[in-house]
């Protein structure tokens, strides 16, 4: 008898014991319980996992019976009910809080987290079509991630739109982040993207040379920083933040699937969030 059990199976059962201690079992004591919110909730992002549409994952949740029990589905909803579920369940606020259930639980601890953004077409569209027609893409959506560069496990995400300095993202990454940082031994790198008046202590990131030279003090002094550790191996480290947006587009895409401007602000979070729970 095969006792390994299957990735897909994997991840709805970690993705489900999150969701219901994140979200209420039913919207309203009066509502059809058909399904539960949680159930929902490991649909949608089943369907961004297995890079589906809402029809697809409603056929392949019909002929997978593992995940259907794991989820105790006793029906498979509707793909038009995964489409609502996902814009009104899988809020920033839910997403977050499931990545800082499943890290807490996972026990992460880091001395050394990378940060890094990356690019999401808006399109489905292939760059060689838009060429062809004419498109130009002069705009996409933004993930900003800080990465665990020991457990590769990303610990925090903003996103935004690009192109664009990533420097207003510094803060609220680190923030976030230093929840899983080793107590007064941990550091932050990042690329010159990231320099700007936010940077701390902490903070590993080349300072940008305009003119070609350095005046202030502090920067000169972080200059030497970044380039000590360069030389001891440290600062390539940075590198694992790469290695993750790595992973998140082969597996993941590297496009949006919404159209609606609110529900593609929420993709890179849920990318990310599909991302942990497949590791």
């Amino acid at each position: 008898m095969d006792t390994q059990e299957s990735r897909y199976v994997r991840f709805a059962r970690i993705a489900y014991q999150l969701a219901q201690e994140t979200l209420p079992r039913y919207s309203h004591p009066k509502s059809p319980h058909r399904y539960t919110l949680p159930q929902l909730a490991v649909c949608v992002l089943l369907a961004f996992y297995l890079k589906l549409s809402y029809r697809d994952t409603e056929e392949w949740l019909k002929a997978t019976d593992k995940v259907c029990a794991v989820l105790e589905l006793r029906r498979v909803p509707d793909h038009s009910t995964l489409a609502r579920a996902y814009q009104r369940l899988l809020r920033m606020r839910v997403l977050e809080q499931m990545r800082r259930r499943l890290l807490e639980a996972l026990g992460v601890e880091e001395e050394v987290i990378a940060a890094d953004s990356t690019g999401y077409t808006t399109t489905q569209a292939s760059a060689y079509y838009c060429s062809r027609s004419g498109r130009v893409r002069r705009e996409f959506r933004k993930g900003v991630y800080a990465v665990g560069t020991r457990s590769q496990f990303i610990l925090a995400w903003r996103q935004g739109r690009g192109p664009g300095n990533d420097s207003v993202f510094l803060a609220g990454l680190r923030r976030e982040a230093r929840r899983y940082a080793r107590k007064g031994r941990w550091v932050l790198l990042a690329d010159s993207g990231f320099d700007g008046q936010g940077v701390g202590a902490r903070d590993l990131i080349p300072p940008i040379r305009r003119g070609g030279n350095l005046v202030a003090a502090v920067r000169i002094a972080r200059a030497e920083l970044v380039a000590a550790a360069r030389l001891d191996g440290l600062f390539g480290q940075r590198w694992k933040a790469e290695t993750v947006h790595s992973v998140i587009k082969r597996k993941l895409g590297d496009a949006l699937r919404s159209r609606r401007v609110m529900l593609q602000k929420r993709e890179p979070a849920v990318k990310g969030l599909v991302y942990n729970l497949h590791r």
